[in-house]
């Protein structure tokens, strides 16, 4: 015969529990005690990003956004910052422990990492209710058309206009800088040539590199990959792209491109050494806090047209994943869909560096960088309105895949230009070797 349990708790169990700070007044039975005790463990939420260019960013995120954030939702919120070149390499060093942060923020699509994420779906879904429709930017950046997982979640990219010295420009004949990728080598040419400060597009292994190349190459008619995700990068197009890149390097630019890391540009056009780089808005960020004259100098343009189209990559597409052995999803997928809802809040701490990429968190997107405190003149900013006119996804005009991702990371593009501008291949021979290597990275990940 069973023992007949008692009606509720013993004294001395509810003195103890009470001791403790897990009754706050009456008893409900074990339900409620157990909730009671749920609810005063503190949770922990880890996450990793880049140290923003921006500092006033990781100020808001960091000391507003995630502090606020932490105590409506009972957790420790840890944000872990490190620089642009450190984050592939800590990427691979979690997955290969198993062991890390709960959300790791990307600066490009993580597609190769696809197996290692939970299916980012449903954040999608949650924010799209709410927010509307992302952008086809962040689609084709964090979807696999054939397994139909979302492997990251975007919140943000950041526009990759082109930034000019105005002083320079004007002189030879530009006002309002180059529009055109031939207006780049033309004027390129006669700055250099009478003041001695060379174009600044990077021509090494570098994030700013990988960008700007794309630009180039897709600019021309060029790709890497058709819609379908076939190679198409050895075409007639290519190849006026490599020559033209070719004819910049030797015209307007100088050898030290070859050895750029992702900061080299910006350094160079605020210690007034370069006449145009290819850039986002933390090149005129940095010149308004740090040399207001300056500032005055350096205007932004939209990306240069080239003979095909006016084109460029985001220059830099934020992409949160979640690993599968993360300790806190939930948490994870919580923070950024209630991250989405403050984001307004974060393009402006951002200074109009992070874009959104659901619009209607921003509806005055284009009356706030049409007149900018800093800005000098206050419309400086203006040209960014219709951005996503001009930019696409890594991966264009196909999806960012595995594939893709491989590509991007071992920098096979800006080597293939690299390799012509320096004369070491021919044109024809750099678009071939960078074919049989895309080849083989596409034939890897099928």
């Amino acid at each position: 015969m069973k023992r007949k349990q008692p009606r509720g708790i013993t004294r001395r169990t509810f003195t103890k529990l009470a001791g403790g700070g897990a009754i706050a007044a009456g008893v409900g039975g074990p339900a409620f005690l157990f909730s009671g005790r749920a609810e005063a463990q503190q949770k922990t939420l880890k996450i990793i990003q880049w140290s923003h260019f921006v500092p006033g960013y990781d100020k808001w995120f960091d000391g507003v956004f995630t502090k606020e954030w932490g105590a409506k939702n009972n957790t420790n919120v840890i944000v872990d910052h490190i620089s642009i070149g450190e984050i592939n390499a800590r990427a691979a060093a979690e997955v290969a422990a198993k062991k890390g942060h709960d959300l790791f923020m990307f600066l490009s699509p993580p597609a190769a990492y696809e197996a290692q994420v939970i299916d980012h779906k449903e954040i999608y879904d949650a924010v799209e209710s709410k927010h509307g429709k992302k952008i086809d930017l962040a689609h084709k950046s964090t979807f696999n058309p054939k397994t139909k997982k979302y492997f990251a979640f975007s919140d943000s990219y950041v526009p990759d206009p082109g930034n000019y010295r105005k002083d320079l420009w004007e002189q030879v004949g530009f006002p309002n800088g180059p529009d055109t990728w031939d207006d780049v080598r033309v004027g390129g040419k006669k700055i250099k040539d009478q003041f001695g400060n060379p174009v600044g597009v990077g021509l090494s292994q570098e994030l700013d590199t990988n960008m700007a190349m794309r630009a180039v190459l897709w600019s021309f008619g060029g790709a890497e990959q058709d819609e379908k995700g076939a190679c198409t990068i050895y075409s007639p197009q290519t190849l006026d792209a490599i020559k033209y890149v070719r004819a910049l390097y030797k015209e307007a630019m100088t050898p030290e491109v070859f050895t750029w890391d992702p900061s080299s540009n910006n350094r160079g056009i605020l210690a007034k050494k370069l006449s145009f780089v290819c850039n986002a808005i933390s090149v005129t960020r940095t010149a308004e806090k740090d040399n207001p004259e300056m500032s005055k100098a350096i205007q932004i343009c939209a990306a240069p047209k080239g003979p095909v189209r006016r084109i460029a990559a985001e220059h830099v597409m934020d992409c949160y994943a979640i690993w599968n052995f993360a300790e806190n999803k939930e948490g994870a997928k919580k923070f950024l869909i209630d991250y989405i809802d403050s984001f307004g809040a974060a393009f402006t701490a951002s200074e109009f560096y992070n874009f959104p990429c659901f619009p209607k968190t921003v509806p005055d997107l284009a009356k706030q960088v049409a007149s900018d405190a800093k800005g000098v003149p206050p419309d400086k900013y203006k040209v960014l309105a219709n951005v996503l006119d001009w930019a696409t996804n890594v991966g264009y005009p196909g999806y960012a895949t595995a594939g893709i991702d491989e590509v991007f990371n071992t920098f096979v593009i800006p080597t293939m230009f690299a390799k012509a501008a320096r004369d070491e291949m021919s044109p024809e021979e750099a678009a071939r070797a960078a074919e049989k290597e895309i080849k083989r990275i596409f034939d890897k990940w099928k």
